[in-house]
Formats: C-alpha cells, structure tokens, sequence
C-alpha cells in the first residue's frame, strides 16, 4: 500500500477501507510516513470530507495506536466529562464533587491549557501541592474510595492523535468536523470510560462558532461513543460570553469553591446542573432527569459537594487549608479596575478576548511549552443584560507584571459591547443529544 495512492483516492472524495484507514495511522505514528503527506492527506479530508464509517475507523484506529486504561477494577459505572473549551470554563471543578457527592465514579483524565482555553490541570495545579499525575494503582483506588480521581493524560494514550493534531495545529486543518469528533473520542474511548457526557461550546468563545456545526460536531461524536460501546449523551451550551466571572487558573478555582459551597454565578450553577443531571443518567444512577436534579442539588445544600471536593483535593496531596478564606488564590501583585465610559447594557461580550488578556497576563499559554502564572487573569464585574452606569467596574485584572497591563486592559475594553438598549441574555443550554436523537 502507498500513501500517494490514499491520498489521491481522498482527493477525489472516495471511500477509504479500514485497511487504508489504519495503515495511514499505523505508519505515520511510527514515522514511516512523512508530515508532508499526512499533512496533504489532512487537507484532502478538510475538503472532501467523511463518511461516518470513516471517522468512526480513524477514531478506533487512533485509539488502538497506544495503551488503553483498563478501567475494569473500578465498582460500577465511571463516567468522564469532556468539554470542547471554553473561556473561564471551571465546570469539571464543580460537577465532579458533586456527582460523586450522589454515587458517581467520575475517573476524569485532563490536559493542559492552550491558548485562551485554560486547562482543568492547570487550574489544579494552582492549589499548592496538589498532584496531577497518579499512577493507574492509585487513580482507581481514589475513584473506589471517593468516587472520584483526576490524572493527566499519560504519554502513550491515542499516541496518533497527539501527533497528528501537533501536524493539524500547524497545517490550519483544526476545525475539521470528522477530525475533532475522531481526536476527542480517541482519546475518551483509549481513557476506559464507560460512560461520556460531552459539552459542546458554541459561539464567538468556542471551537464551533455556529449552531450548524456544534450540532454536527456533538451528534457524530455520540454515535461514535455508542458504536464503540460507552453510554455517550452531548449538552450544547452557550459560549457567547464567559462561564460564571472568573477567567484565570486561581481565579477560577476560588469561583468553583464557591460555587460547592452554593454562592455561585446563575450560569455556572445551570451548567452543572445539567451536566451532573446527564452524568448520573449516564451512569444509571437515576434515569429521571427530575430526581437528577433533586439529587445534586441537594448535595449542594447539605455541604456534601464541598466536603467531596476538601476530600478529592487532600487526597491528591492539596493543602485544603487555602480554602478556609481563599485569600491565598488571589495573591496578583496588581490588582485594577476596568470601568464603563458610558451608561446603558452589557450587549455582548467578546469571550475570545477576554480569554486573550489573562493570556497575556501569564494565564495561558502561546506554545505547549511556555509556563504558567496560575494567580493572573481577569474577574468580570457585568455580564450580557447588565445595567451599568458612566464609572462603573466591568471588570478587573489580576496581575503579576505591570507591563503587561495595558495590552490586557485595551482588549478587556474591546470585548464590552455596552449601549442603551435593554437585552435578553443568552439561552445557555442549547440542546442534548443522545443516541435516541443522533
């Protein structure tokens, strides 16, 4: 077999076999075939597309590239939540206490940050020694005792993938549907899942900037998770404007805490009713999305999602003892305001942008390799449907180096769309889709 001839029968639209399919991942994850004709064959797909028998082949094919974690010792069903990024997107933070705070095995692995999309690790890793890599020994033991772990993608999981998305990043091939859907779930499916809730982001803060494509993008992803056997449900939810306030690593964990501790932004709180709601039915806990949501938010009021969380933290090597003030999570040397210039209602805010300045700040990185200030970023003061007055706080930055804080500040003041209009806010969940919808 040759690439040149897979490549052309792409060219042209064709069918590609499960022989074909596999070879191409085979033999370029080991370094036979080059990056110029992967990348041709990317672009061949960025055009002319695939069927979903393909996409379907390319994501198993990826997932078989490299190690599956056998998550068979685990008691009952775990569950793993992905979403596809968003700015100031803490969700996992919140919905795994509180799905294991109702029985849930949540065995979540998670990466890092890139770009103005912050990475669950990274947030993590703000709390002073916490642990982000677990042996597979240990991750299981947390989920069986606690019902829940989180861990760091190891090296050898879906190794094609991590390859050919590196390949994706740098040929502008990202924002191909059958390649977004075949790189998520290889490595959901290569991870021991059973069960997968995705959150699929849509708007001018998301991968899927229109309805159209989130749609398309969460409906193949669930029926490859229900081919390959894992339970699979997607939530499409809004990402017109930042999740809850805080946008920043720390930042981001003080609003996750009090969220657990039930003083969390409207947004946030919905989010992860939702998603827990869909991750306990996955899981078969409750198939009555009503009782769902009695559940969690019970768990909420009685202080149990908190005390999971204190739990999961200390377990992992945290130091809980930040969280008796959280003072210590905003420790920014720099601290200041951004105000209004004039009066009237928050329109729209450019969530992109805002992601953009705590990356500049030192919160996200450019490059994989760049590290992180975990203590900068941005705290909203308004959100879309706001009233604000001439002088008023829209939002504030925390930051470590003073010349970065113009840059942030003039992109903080580009992303506020203010005028006199009054305006609804934005419908935050969008639509779910399961196997019975797809």
């Amino acid at each position: 077999m040759r690439m040149f001839d897979v490549i052309s029968k792409k060219k042209y639209g064709e069918v590609l076999s499960k022989e074909e399919i596999e070879y191409v991942v085979q033999e370029y994850t080991n370094g036979t075939i080059p990056d110029y004709q992967m990348s041709a064959f990317l672009m061949a797909v960025y055009f002319k597309g695939m069927s979903y028998e393909e996409t379907f082949l390319l994501t198993m094919a990826m997932a078989d590239s490299g190690d599956r974690l056998d998550l068979s010792a685990v008691n009952g069903i775990n569950v793993d939540k992905h979403s596809t990024g968003g700015v100031g997107d803490k969700t996992t933070l919140v919905l795994a206490p509180m799905v294991a705070a109702c029985g849930g095995k949540v065995a979540k692995m998670s990466g890092r940050g890139l770009g103005n999309t912050g990475g669950t690790i990274d947030k993590l890793e703000s709390i002073p020694g916490f642990r982000t890599s677990l042996s597979k020994e240990e991750f299981i033991k947390n989920v069986n005792e606690t019902g829940l772990a989180l861990t760091g993608q190891t090296g050898n999981l879906a190794p094609a993938d991590k390859k050919i998305y590196a390949l994706r990043d740098v040929t502008a091939v990202v924002d191909s549907i059958p390649l977004i859907a075949s790189s998520i779930m290889s490595k959901k499916i290569a991870s021991g899942a059973k069960a997968i809730v995705l959150d699929v982001k849509v708007g001018n803060g998301a991968f899927m900037k229109n309805m159209d494509d989130a749609v398309k993008l969460a409906k193949q992803m669930v029926k490859i998770g229900e081919s390959a056997g894992r339970n699979t449900i997607a939530v499409i939810s809004d990402m017109n404007e930042p999740l809850g306030y805080a946008v920043g690593n720390a930042l981001e964990v003080k609003e996750a805490v009090d969220t657990l501790k039930g003083h969390g932004p409207a947004d946030l709180i919905e989010l992860c009713m939702e998603l827990g709601a869909q991750m306990l039915i996955a899981s078969d806990i409750t198939h009555d999305r009503n009782k769902a949501y009695e559940m969690l938010s019970s768990v909420i009021e009685d202080g149990s999602a908190y005390d999971k969380f204190i739990e999961f933290v200390k377990r992992q090597g945290g130091d809980i003892s930040i969280f008796d003030d959280c003072k210590s999570l905003k420790k920014a040397d720099y601290t200041v305001d951004i105000t209004a210039d004039k009066e009237g209602y928050v329109h729209h805010i450019q969530s992109e942008l805002i992601g953009e300045a705590s990356m500049i700040l030192g919160g996200g990185r450019q490059n994989k390799e760049d590290k992180i200030d975990h203590y900068v970023g941005v705290v909203l003061s308004k959100k879309v449907g706001d009233a604000v007055k001439e002088g008023d706080a829209i939002a504030t930055i925390y930051a470590n180096d003073k010349k970065k804080i113009d840059a942030a500040k003039a992109l903080i003041v580009k992303a506020f769309d203010i005028n006199n209009q009054i305006v609804d806010t934005y419908m935050l969940i969008k639509r779910i889709i399961s196997c019975k919808n797809v």
